[in-house]
């Protein structure tokens, strides 16, 4: 199904379809509609190991009644190579990805939750008969290397901006802290990036209306003395509004993640006050995420603070009796629903109890 003259996608189309470039083996434009759930065939076929691009744009409107709560191709747009392979997504209007197994690439409207790696909806598909609006997306397999391919094409033709922005990130891709891996349930982002100081490491958040959880695997008991320890500043803080509201929900925060499969994240929120907690207002993480308050609109921007959480005593408090051992901890940052920018830095992440302790970072 073509896309609307005028688009990206379109312009993306076109300009392939204008040039010979042998590295280019196929070009396909399609539309996914919001409120068809995933997932949907492409007709493309491909093989291990062979690279495309999606170039996309437009919007998938969440509420008739609230305009602005809306997201694009960063937020939505996910693809894979069916039967076996991973569920991947866009960072941007663009992105670049590799086939892991041999089939046949489907697109698909992220809403929800996923019940694995490789895209199996977890949350029921009637979240998607509120949605309206529509992704339109241009599809460039290649039959060599992506940024080569891309390259290539561009040496006989001047490409248009999207093509352009791809190569630059395919030249200089953001790599994630190591040690540190995005959480797939929310999907990959480019919005941590690590910084080796005289002091130590940082990671640092800039979501700009982006949003990732960044994870980073641990395997510690919780007694009664573990605490958890970090530093952190926010520069940018991205709601206006209480985050323990579904319209809202824009938030930073540190997490502890569980054997249990639940999770207690300290929040640095806007406006609600510090020893508040809440269940997550999302429905679809309700029954996993709970959140803590420990800092407020009374604490400076800009400025470093010290942490130092009993986990065990803020579990009982917020949650109910602790589970046996944590397994993770979350840096957190989401500001796609204000579409405002969250922007901060986290530093000396440490578990400890009586017998001994274990860095983060």
């Amino acid at each position: 199904m073509q896309s609307s003259p005028g688009t990206v996608a379109q312009q993306v189309a076109e300009f392939f379809g204008s040039t010979k470039c042998a590295e280019i083996a196929a070009v396909k434009s399609v539309v996914l509609p919001g409120d068809v759930p995933p997932w949907q065939s492409t007709g493309l076929h491909l093989q291990r190991g062979q690279t495309y691009s999606l170039f996309a744009d437009g919007v998938i409107q969440w509420s008739e009644r609230r305009s602005h709560l809306h997201g694009g191709p960063p937020f939505h747009l996910w693809a894979r190579v069916y039967p076996g392979g991973r569920a991947v997504n866009l960072c941007a209007n663009s992105g670049t990805f590799v086939a892991d197994v041999n089939g046949e690439l489907e697109l698909g409207i992220y809403m929800g939750m996923w019940a694995d790696e490789f895209g199996k909806l977890q949350s029921s598909e009637a979240l998607y008969q509120s949605l309206s609006g529509q992704i339109e997306a241009t599809i460039a397999l290649y039959s060599t290397d992506a940024l080569a391919a891309l390259e290539s094409v561009c040496a006989e033709a001047y490409p248009p901006e999207p093509i352009e922005a791809e190569i630059l990130r395919l030249r200089a891709p953001k790599m994630t802290p190591p040690g540190w891996h995005y959480l797939h349930e929310t999907g990959y982002a480019e919005i941590y990036q690590h910084e080796h100081t005289a002091s130590g490491s940082i990671i640092h958040a800039h979501a700009d209306d982006d949003q990732g959880i960044l994870r980073h695997p641990v395997d510690f008991p919780l007694t009664s003395s573990t605490t958890m320890q970090w530093r952190w500043q926010v520069h940018e803080h991205p709601s206006v509004d209480p985050e323990d509201q579904a319209i809202s929900h824009d938030y930073i925060s540190l997490a502890a993640e569980f054997d249990n499969g639940r999770d207690l994240t300290w929040i640095w929120s806007c406006c609600l006050k510090p020893g508040e907690f809440f269940q997550c207002p999302i429905r679809v993480w309700q029954e996993r995420e709970t959140h803590y308050v420990i800092r407020s609109h009374n604490d400076a921007l800009g400025q470093w603070y010290v942490e130092k959480r009993n986990v065990y005593d803020d579990v009982f408090q917020a949650m109910g009796p602790p589970p046996e051992r944590i397994t993770a901890v979350w840096l957190i940052a989401l500001s796609t629903f204000h579409h405002r920018v969250a922007r901060a830095s986290f530093a000396e992440i440490k578990l400890t109890n009586d017998e001994f302790e274990v860095w983060v970072i």
